[in-house]
């Protein structure tokens, strides 16, 4: 099968560099699919699910944030935050998606309820990459 050179990184360094087959990522405007060969692109990356087809496998991550470039030599995602499905401790977003709604429930300025609005999302998005 085809493949491309990717590179993620987030901002504590590298994160994964190696052949790929297929990208799923959120852009700010939806869901995007790279493939190899693909067209030179640049987006904003929103917040969700992101999918890696390594060597046949697929492996979920949770993304928030950050710039996707795809050039003709290389695929660079550089991500706010990236952690594989494995990597994600659920009992700590559980606890987050909590704070969140609650911070919610109370919040009556905008600047608190969109912190808490994108804290909600980030948690939620890493509990639906954990399910089965």
């Amino acid at each position: 099968m085809s493949t491309f050179h990717l590179q993620i990184v987030t901002p504590d360094g590298g994160f994964f560099d190696g052949e790929a087959e297929k990208l799923i990522v959120r852009a700010i405007d939806g869901n995007v699919c790279i493939l190899p060969r693909h067209s030179p692109y640049v987006s904003a990356l929103g917040t969700g699910e992101a999918c890696v087809v390594i060597n046949g496998q697929r492996r979920r991550a949770a993304c928030a944030g950050g710039m996707l470039a795809v050039t003709k030599e290389n695929v660079r995602l550089v991500a706010t935050t990236f952690e594989w499905a494995e990597d994600i401790d659920t009992g700590r977003a559980q606890r987050a998606k909590e704070r969140a709604e609650n911070v919610l429930q109370k919040a009556t300025e905008k600047a608190e309820i969109d912190r808490a609005q994108a804290k909600l999302k980030r948690a939620l998005t890493r509990l639906s990459v954990t399910a089965p």
